[in-house]
């Protein structure tokens, strides 16, 4: 359940629900970690950020962040932020709620915005 007056905030790890979804996009409710600050998540309804899964498969994915452990019926298994896989969603319209987990920590957040950054280039390089 959303609590009253909640709205996300950057680094914040939420609930929100996948579907409906394209071909092999996630699909379903899945945390998400938001990227972008409460006032646009608030004034336009959306959210800006990454799906995170326990698919075991992103143990070697380049562009997937080892976050710890996740809990819940998933508790045991290595939750990984996908850093290839921005996504906007309403985040009213489906339903977001926060996440036990809270934050992400400080310096994973880091390390999930700088391999964003080197696959999506938003720093210019000095030339």
């Amino acid at each position: 359940m959303t609590p009253v007056g909640w709205v996300p905030n950057r680094q914040e790890i939420l609930w929100i629900d996948c579907s409906p979804h394209a071909g092999r996009e996630m699909r379903d409710r899945h945390p998400f970690l938001v990227l972008s600050p409460k006032a646009f998540n608030d004034r336009t309804s959306l959210v800006i950020g990454l799906p995170m899964t326990t698919a075991e498969y992103n143990a070697t994915n380049p562009f997937a962040v080892s976050v710890g452990a996740a809990s819940g019926r998933k508790a045991g298994k290595t939750s990984y932020v996908l850093c290839h896989q921005p996504k906007s969603f309403d985040w009213r319209a489906r339903k977001a709620a926060p996440h036990p987990h809270g934050n992400l920590p400080e310096s994973l957040f880091r390390q999930v915005c700088s391999i964003l950054d080197q696959i999506i280039g938003l720093t210019p390089s000095a030339s």
